[in-house]
């Protein structure tokens, strides 16, 4: 049985048959770039569906718990761990697996656990399920991932990769309301329970794993079809050398551990997931200072990540349309705009200055999300696309890390040097961030080059 569920997970083989015709070489190839992509925009959406449902109830869940602040921060922090390490694991598996079968079990695996979770009153179960979930959740990016890198080539991998990222803000979206329905209809009948948040969510999650399953392939070559840079004709920047041979572990090695580039990246991919949580987590309790309105503070955040999810794709076409795939100045533009947003944000936020309040707190979402998402296309052309997976994987642990810090760190901060103290840091993440990106814009000029 275990020997069976190992083999489930298994690369596709080659086809048998190859396709040789140009043109129907040019048709299926449109045809599974579309299906995949659609693919991993719905199912990416859906992992955030069921891993971000918790936020909107949270005040409803811990009331119907008993369970404490305290606790309830518990709870996400270890989760939150859970993830970032499991997104480095996730993506070493994810190197040597079906990119089907892999996304679609994570998510199964995750909605399966939503159809319970809200029935549990052990804090104890309510934190191992939890953390479960979360380590299942780890398994959506890093075969995503593998799609990019063996279905688009680099030049055309940042307007593609970007424009998919913009998933997790419909999945946020869609998690909240199906919360803000649950929690009105619990208004209307008593027929209607919060547990139904995760349930509805894990139902939606399940029929998505089964779609995938359906509608997800493996490589071009598990269909016939010939590699991407030779129907591009645009090289991978990073290849693996055929005396290399087969050991995954002498990639991971020397693509990924060895890499210093990899590593410098991940560390400034820590300062953007600072920054980036400083203001999921801290900006609505900072407004709450500046005393504007309860009802308004709501409203006036939903525009970070909405407009965020815009950032990202427009950083996307800047890198392929104006930079020629070079990522290194569209993150130094972003970084650099990133820290004057946090600047002004806190400068102007009140209610004096609505209009002003609103327009910073969109820029930090639109700013954010673009070396958020560059960052990662970036990381995947600096490795072979038979260890990308877990590249990426290992880049999403040390944003995991600028997650953890931006809520601990952020707390000694605003306790020792108040708000000023706080968006401080986040211009000093920023400069960070700036040199350390342009320490790699000599190499990405001479890989770019290679392949003109």
């Amino acid at each position: 049985m275990l020997r069976k569920f190992i083999d489930w997970f298994k690369p596709l083989p080659d086809a048998a048959e190859k396709i040789t015709d140009p043109q129907e070489i040019t048709k299926q190839y449109k045809r599974w770039r579309l299906r995949l992509f659609i693919s991993a925009y719905i199912g990416y959406a859906m992992y955030y569906v069921t891993r971000q449902n918790l936020n909107p109830i949270a005040h409803v869940f811990k009331e119907e718990t008993g369970i404490t602040n305290d606790q309830f921060g518990l709870m996400v922090s270890i989760s939150l761990i859970a993830y970032g390490i499991g997104k480095f694991v996730s993506g070493m598996l994810a190197d040597k697996s079906n990119i089907r079968v892999f996304l679609a079990f994570g998510l199964m695996a995750s909605s399966v656990i939503n159809l319970f979770f809200g029935y549990l009153t052990s804090f104890f179960l309510l934190v191992l399920f939890w953390t479960l979930n979360q380590s299942f959740q780890s398994m959506g990016f890093p075969p995503i991932a593998r799609i990019f890198a063996y279905w688009f080539s680099p030049k055309e991998r940042a307007s593609k990769w970007t424009l998919w990222a913009s998933a997790h803000t419909v999945g946020i979206s869609i998690a909240a309301i199906i919360a803000a329905a649950v929690l009105k209809l619990m208004d209307i009948t008593p027929l209607v329970h919060w547990q139904y948040v995760f349930v509805l969510s894990g139902i939606l999650g399940l029929l998505t794993s089964f779609y995938i399953l359906r509608s997800v392939t493996d490589t071009p070559a598990s269909v016939g079809l010939p590699p991407v840079e030779e129907y591009t004709g645009c090289q991978q920047l990073v290849t693996k050398q055929a005396s290399e041979g087969e050991s995954y572990w002498v990639l991971l090695r020397k693509y990924v551990l060895t890499n210093k580039y990899i590593w410098i990246l991940s560390v400034a991919f820590l300062c953007v997931y600072f920054v980036r949580y400083v203001t999921l987590s801290w900006a609505a309790i900072f407004l709450d200072t500046r005393e504007l309105s309860k009802a308004s503070i709501p409203l006036i955040f939903t525009l970070n990540p909405l407009v965020g999810a815009l950032g990202g794709i427009t950083a996307g076409i800047l890198t392929d349309k104006v930079f020629h795939g070079r990522c290194t100045p569209s993150n130094v533009i972003y970084f650099v705009l990133l820290a004057i947003s946090a600047y002004c944000f806190y400068l102007f936020a009140g209610p004096n200055h609505l209009f002003l309040t609103g327009f910073f707190i969109a820029a930090l979402g639109f700013f954010v999300d673009g070396p958020q998402n560059l960052i990662n296309v970036q990381i995947s052309l600096l490795t072979t696309k038979e260890s990308v997976a877990a590249a990426c994987g290992f880049c999403g642990l040390f944003g995991y890390i600028g997650g953890f810090l931006a809520g601990s760190g952020a707390s000694y901060i605003l306790t020792h040097w108040g708000w000023a103290g706080v968006f401080n840091s986040c211009i000093g993440a920023c400069v960070v961030g700036v040199l350390l990106v342009m320490t790699a814009w000599k190499k990405e000029n001479q890989d770019i080059c290679k392949t003109k």
